[in-house]
């Protein structure tokens, strides 16, 4: 049972849940994943499983990552994302049917290459010893220092602009890069404001999405003793890597 499981996390779900689901099922504490998804985010979460697989989540922590993002374009919220409350008191904001293609592709290339990105308020980077989004919950807002990321690539996928405006992107990008607000300064640069409505993590180097396993899948495997067959093992993802010390 030592190895890792790439698992599609499902919408709505916490990527600590995802881990004490996995704690349940295979009785083993020692359990980590290389990198936190947001509630409302699906797709790619490495879990490793066991003592002698966990020693390696650090050598997967900073690779490149890859993401499908929807943004609502004309409407910011709170939050930055569709989990927070529409902001509807910003009248400079443009009216949304004035966005076009060029103007979308004009404002992605700004963002190709090496950038500074500042954190959004609803994070979990700390500023004095406190979580951001603990002080956005108490309606507090701070500074936060830009920190460098950098994107590969940034491809349009889909635009509507029919009742709710839409833009579908695909991102590829350095560790660290913030996608909501990636999302919420598009907008913004778009004259129009919005918000990252849908979010699917495709890689995390160096696995993808076409190898992760859905919840169902897995606890169904797991009723039936059967959780082993899709446990990739400690030898099987190494690939020459060492442990960390």
């Amino acid at each position: 049972m030592e190895g890792l499981i790439i698992v599609n996390k499902p919408k709505d779900w916490t990527s600590f849940d995802v881990v004490a689901k996995l704690r349940r099922l295979t009785s083993i504490k020692k359990i980590g994943h290389s990198g936190t998804l947001d509630p409302m985010a699906t797709g790619v979460l490495p879990v490793f499983i066991g003592r002698q697989a966990t020693r390696y989540i650090e050598h997967f922590m900073s690779g490149d990552k890859g993401y499908i993002a929807e943004i609502t374009l004309g409407i910011r919220t709170d939050t930055g994302d569709a989990t927070g409350k529409p902001q509807t008191s910003d009248v400079r904001l443009l009216d949304v049917s004035q966005v076009s293609i060029h103007n979308i592709e004009k404002v992605l290339k700004k963002y190709l290459g090496e950038i500074e990105q500042v954190p959004p308020m609803y994070s979990a980077v700390k500023v004095n010893g406190q979580r951001l989004y603990k002080l956005a919950r108490q309606g507090k807002t701070v500074e936060r220092k830009p920190r460098k990321v950098k994107i590969h690539k940034i491809d349009i996928l889909n635009f509507e602009n029919t009742e709710e405006v839409k833009l579908t992107i695909e991102v590829s990008c350095s560790k660290g890069t913030y996608i909501r607000q990636l999302a919420m300064d598009i907008g913004d640069d778009l004259g129009c404001g919005g918000h990252l409505s849908k979010l699917m993590r495709t890689y995390a180097h160096p696995f993808h999405v076409t190898q992760s396993i859905n919840m169902d899948t897995i606890i169904t495997l797991a009723g039936l003793g059967r959780l082993s067959d899709i446990i990739i093992p400690v030898e099987g993802f190494l690939k020459g890597l060492t442990p960390a010390a």
